[in-house]
């Protein structure tokens, strides 16, 4: 068996040794994120696109042909559309995508995230949401100025009832 005391100062070595590890990662290596006159504009929200085909009432035939546990009045199909994001700074296109619902039946919400570095200034931002297939086009737009200063981080959001929303 080994001596109590020589197993106790090794053992403070050891935590000595590793605490030193842990404090110099902490604070030796100078990460930049950003040059000093950059910012960032973010996109970042969760959007389900409007069904692909509306609701429709069965009629009484319809109804006949289907079980008795499986009569329901009106029939709705859970494909959404795809939802397509284009954003613009000063004309120059910044995103363009366009995503397909998720899920097994292309019935689930599109999760649309991107960061963009952006030199510090002024700017005219343009983004725009298609998400209807019956209703093609844009159906969401926000044009705004935006003022965007070193280090800043713009988050640009999407409520349904409110639209996009800018944090700046």
């Amino acid at each position: 068996m080994r001596h109590p005391v020589a197993r106790y100062l090794l053992q403070g070595v050891n935590y000595a040794l590793f605490a030193a590890v842990v404090w110099y990662f902490s604070v030796a290596p100078a990460v930049e994120v950003l040059a000093p006159d950059e910012g960032v504009i973010t996109v970042a929200f969760s959007h389900a696109g409007e069904l692909r085909e509306p609701c429709r009432k069965l009629s009484a035939e319809e109804l006949g042909q289907l079980a008795q546990n499986m009569q329901v009045p009106m029939e709705c199909p859970r494909e959404r559309s795809p939802v397509g994001v284009r954003m613009t700074l000063d004309d120059r296109v910044i995103m363009d995508t366009v995503l397909k619902a998720p899920g097994l039946y292309e019935d689930g919400g599109v999760d649309i995230f991107h960061s963009a570095r952006v030199s510090a200034g002024d700017y005219r931002l343009d983004i725009a949401m298609s998400d209807s297939v019956r209703n093609p086009g844009v159906r969401h737009r926000l044009e705004r100025e935006i003022s965007v200063r070193p280090g800043q981080i713009v988050l640009v959001r999407f409520q349904p009832e409110r639209g996009f929303l800018v944090e700046d």
